[in-house]
């Protein structure tokens, strides 16, 4: 437990961070816990993006990370949308914080905004968080959504809608965003192609943070 000082016992999510260590300083009793303070990476994107075919294949060709689906991790009661999902995007970055005191940094894979991981309690054990969302022409998301199969309920003229718009929003609002989202077109590219151009993308910012 990460969060539970090997001091005084107490849990706490809301230390104060030391980046001089990196501590993770607890604010019951002062003790500086010394920890990995990695970057975490977010692929995100609107449904049928090519999120979930990338990031499987970008498994084998980035061994420096721990490539991780959200979905793993999801259950009814985190569908709470009045607080942007807050508890679920938290227990995703405190999943990613203890992996990477293994010294890999995580790659979490998922629809989300950066915003949503940013006001996280978690977010502070981070150095930094990087995002990158793939995005493509809207007659591709459209068709890859009506060729799911029917258990996804993906083909509704609402739930394509809904998604088509997700995914114009990223083209949008990309570089306005804070931290600034990454695009990655994936109209055409297969799977292959894009998890090595993810591969690449989080390798050049490992090297950006050296």
């Amino acid at each position: 437990m990460f969060n539970v000082c090997p001091q005084c016992g107490m849990y706490s999510e809301a230390k104060t961070i030391d980046p001089d260590g990196p501590f993770a300083i607890c604010r019951h009793c002062g003790y500086a816990h010394p920890f990995k303070r990695l970057p975490v990476f977010i692929v995100t994107g609107a449904s049928a993006s090519g999120k979930s075919a990338a990031c499987l294949q970008l498994v084998p060709i980035l061994p420096e990370c721990v490539v991780l689906e959200c979905d793993l991790f999801w259950r009814g009661e985190f569908d709470k949308p009045e607080t942007n999902y807050r508890e679920f995007r938290n227990l995703c970055l405190r999943v990613a914080k203890n992996i990477g005191q293994a010294g890999r940094p995580v790659v979490l894979c998922g629809s989300a905004v950066p915003e949503q991981y940013e006001a996280c309690p978690e977010r502070i054990y981070f150095s930094a968080m990087h995002t990158v969302a793939l995005v493509c022409d809207e007659k591709a998301l459209r068709q890859r959504l009506l060729e799911r199969p029917p258990w996804r309920h993906s083909g509704s003229s609402k739930s394509i809608q809904k998604q088509v718009e997700f995914n114009q929003w990223f083209k949008t609002h990309a570089a306005q965003t804070q931290p600034p989202i990454t695009l990655l077109d994936t109209s055409r590219g297969s799977a292959v192609s894009t998890a090595g151009q993810i591969a690449g993308w989080v390798r050049q910012q490992l090297l950006s943070t050296d």
